[in-house]
């Protein structure tokens, strides 16, 4: 028996100023690749996940734009063909810690049984926690969800969308991340949906990382769910 754990990077680079209270517009861009290959003597297994995201700050504005594609088969069998693209924004003009945002979100996904997905809506944010290496936020908002399934049915709601958003860094030397979503329809009983996803990090260097990634979805209108976990090296430049 042989096997393989993962055999591919995370690649992380950022183009940033320190300076964040002036009105100068920073970029952020963060590619990440990662993989794994399990093969036996009668089982063969893949998983390919690649992300790519692109930011714009300014004092009062963050525009982030992010896709991501995972695909895999078991024994030449489809398990997931899955992406996602989502273009999102910020606006910082009331009380500190407290900000607007809106989105854009396309999503289809072979695993959980869905064709074709459109959310589109805003809301508002508020950060409990606000500090350089702590980092906790809570959003609300109202989505409009347009959606399509592989069975064939097709409709529309308009959905409640809620989020918890956490960053914290210890000693500079390990990092967690998460992001975790909560999304009822207002009018079709038991339709949700659950998206979360949770990182570790461990600086080694500088600018090496080593990273592990949980990530769980859930869409129950489909009765289908999928959860995968990453774990890989990450290589970062700040300039």
């Amino acid at each position: 028996m042989k096997f393989f754990a993962p055999f591919f990077f995370l690649l992380l680079f950022y183009t940033r100023s320190l300076a964040q209270y002036t009105d100068s517009t920073h970029y952020h861009v963060l590619l990440t690749s990662t993989g794994s290959i399990n093969r036996t003597n009668d089982d063969r297994a893949y998983l390919l996940n690649n992300a790519l995201n692109f930011g714009l700050k300014k004092k009062s504005f963050v525009l982030n734009s992010s896709s991501a594609w995972l695909y895999g088969k078991q024994n030449n069998n489809l398990t997931n063909n899955d992406f996602s693209t989502t273009l999102n924004f910020n606006l910082y003009k009331t009380l500190p810690h407290f900000y607007y945002w809106g989105l854009i979100n396309y999503n289809t996904s072979y695993s959980l049984k869905l064709k074709n997905q459109l959310l589109a809506g805003g809301g508002i944010a508020y950060s409990i926690l606000d500090k350089e290496n702590a980092y906790i936020n809570i959003s609300n908002g109202v989505l409009f969800d347009q959606s399509s399934l592989i069975v064939g049915d097709s409709y529309h709601t308009y959905r409640n969308s809620l989020r918890l958003q956490y960053h914290f860094m210890i000693k500079e030397l390990i990092t967690i991340d998460g992001n975790h979503f909560l999304q009822n329809s207002f009018n079709r009983k038991g339709d949700y949906i659950i998206r979360s996803s949770a990182t570790l990090g461990l600086k080694l260097r500088k600018w090496i990382s080593l990273t592990t990634t949980f990530n769980y979805n859930k869409l129950n209108i489909t009765n289908s769910e999928n959860l995968n976990l990453t774990y890989g090296l990450t290589l970062d430049k700040y300039f």
